[in-house]
């Protein structure tokens, strides 16, 4: 048996008939936004998935994560029907489906990397061009440590983005 796709209005209709809804985004992302009812086992504890014996759905933001790890998932749900929610919950909220956004809650942690490491390159351009070219320096740091952060899977920005204090309320 493998995972298979299913579309919002499909999903919706299996978690109303007793699938359980398996939010595999990080607590982070999950603290901003997430469908009522669901339950956010991210990517990185998807072993620790209790066997209940129903359909599990899978979903995603926008349904690449678990397009790209449908094997990991169908083997964490230890022989239990799996669907995989085309589209995230991204799809489900275009579909009308309800969502429950919280925007006390900060930004995505690679969101504020993806600002945080565009504002220093930005600057770094900027203050090369109207000061001294050595200012460069800097959007090459950020530029290396983004492609450190993509071979290694680890990005420092983000572990020191994630101890900031408004980053603090979306911890698990």
């Amino acid at each position: 048996m493998t995972a298979s796709t299913i579309s919002p209005e499909d999903a919706r209709a299996a978690i109303d008939a007793g699938a359980r809804l398996v939010d595999i985004r990080g607590a982070d992302e999950h603290a901003r936004q997430h469908i009522p009812g669901a339950i956010n086992l991210p990517l990185d504890r998807i072993e620790d998935l209790q066997a209940e014996g129903g359909p599990v759905v899978f979903h995603c933001r926008s349904g690449m994560r678990t397009d790209a790890n449908a094997a990991k998932l169908h083997a964490a749900a230890k022989g239990m029907p799996v669907y995989l929610m085309a589209g995230g919950i991204e799809a489900w909220r275009k579909q009308g489906h309800p969502v429950v956004t919280d925007r006390t809650q900060p930004l995505e942690i690679m969101r504020q990397v993806q600002i945080v490491a565009g504002g220093l390159v930005l600057i770094g351009v900027l203050l090369s061009l109207f000061w001294t070219p050595a200012f460069l320096g800097l959007s090459a740091f950020v530029g290396a440590g983004l492609m450190f952060a993509g071979v290694t899977g680890w990005c420092g920005m983000a572990h020191l983005l994630r101890v900031l204090p408004w980053n603090r309320r979306a911890a698990v």
